[in-house]
């Protein structure tokens, strides 16, 4: 078995990298930056999304399964739109129209759950939730779904896969749970009682987990799968977590919603709070229903996270 593995420096790829190669897969790693990549494995330079039809015949050429977590996340403050449907949509068409010709085995697509919801926006998320992306982001992540799968069904395959992800956390992470750790991280008191959200999220590691299981699970693949630790946390007991494993005295107050919200908006904060008091809980049974176990110790893992820094994992 040969994987190819875009996006192979990135936050999840190198957890991916780590956990097939544990399991003694033969890789072949595409990135941006494959002389960061050491020795160990075959290392090419991904191409651009408007690089020939050539390219990526070549850089699919040979491998059994074809991993996707190449992309532009929603943390780039700078990025257009434009640049976000280059990275998630035309260069995920490219790679899978290649890949669908000639690779023999599964197709993974990295995802997100701001695919089908914004981050505003209470709800329960399954595979059948509805798609309403909300920002440029999930918009290109949305389609960059469709593109995957529609290439696949026009070649008569069904053995893509889209794996969409809640909030990810690890060392590396970005985004509203690397600000909520920095936020912890003083002996300030912070009024986290009026943040009611409950929001579920994942491990890197798990996220990794999750693909090694999506590609070597012998059952036939599902479209859409959901990932998630289980049970989802409450965002106050996020930063508890975090000041926690920081040492840092609790000092968490109930300041009430009606006062802090408008607070926020004059700081120009009002998406962050709103995103932080919003509920979305992600129901990972499709997957679980497979074989693969989520995990479990959310807090345990979050209060570790800040308590040992950025431990750094071997590519």
């Amino acid at each position: 078995m040969k994987v190819l593995v875009t996006g192979a420096t990135g936050f999840i790829g190198r957890l991916v990298v780590h956990h097939l190669r544990e399991a003694g897969a033969e890789l072949r790693l595409a990135s941006r930056h494959p002389e960061t990549l050491g020795s160990g494995s075959e290392a090419v330079l991904m191409p651009g999304f408007d690089a020939p039809a050539a390219a990526f015949l070549a850089l699919t050429r040979d491998v059994t399964h074809v991993v996707h977590c190449a992309g532009l996340n929603n943390c780039q403050g700078d990025a257009t739109e434009a640049d976000y449907r280059a990275a998630n949509v035309e260069l995920s068409a490219r790679l899978a129209d290649a890949a669908a010709a000639q690779a023999s085995g599964r197709f993974i697509h990295l995802s997100s759950i701001r695919a089908v919801i914004g981050a505003r926006v209470s709800a329960t998320i399954d595979e059948n939730t509805l798609a309403a992306p909300q920002c440029v982001y999930g918009r290109s992540k949305r389609e960059g779904e469709i593109k995957v799968l529609g290439a696949y069904a026009s070649h008569g395959r069904s053995d893509a896969a889209v794996l969409r992800l809640p909030p990810v956390y690890g060392s590396g992470m970005k985004g509203n749970l690397a600000t909520l750790m920095r936020l912890a991280d003083t002996a300030l008191p912070l009024p986290t009682g009026a943040l009611t959200g409950i929001r579920s999220l994942m491990s890197s590691e798990a996220a990794a987990r999750a693909v090694s299981h999506l590609l070597s699970h012998s059952g036939s693949l599902r479209p859409i799968y959901i990932g998630a630790d289980v049970p989802s946390v409450a965002v106050a007991a996020v930063i508890a977590a975090f000041r926690s494993g920081f040492g840092r005295p609790m000092r968490l107050i109930a300041v009430p919603a009606g006062l802090m919200r408008p607070a926020a908006a004059v700081l120009g904060k009002r998406a962050f709070w709103d995103s932080m008091t919003a509920t979305q809980i992600c129901d990972p049974s499709l997957l679980i229903s497979q074989g693969w176990a989520p995990e479990t110790g959310t807090l345990e893992r979050l209060a570790e996270l800040a308590r040992l820094g950025e431990p750094r994992l071997p590519v």
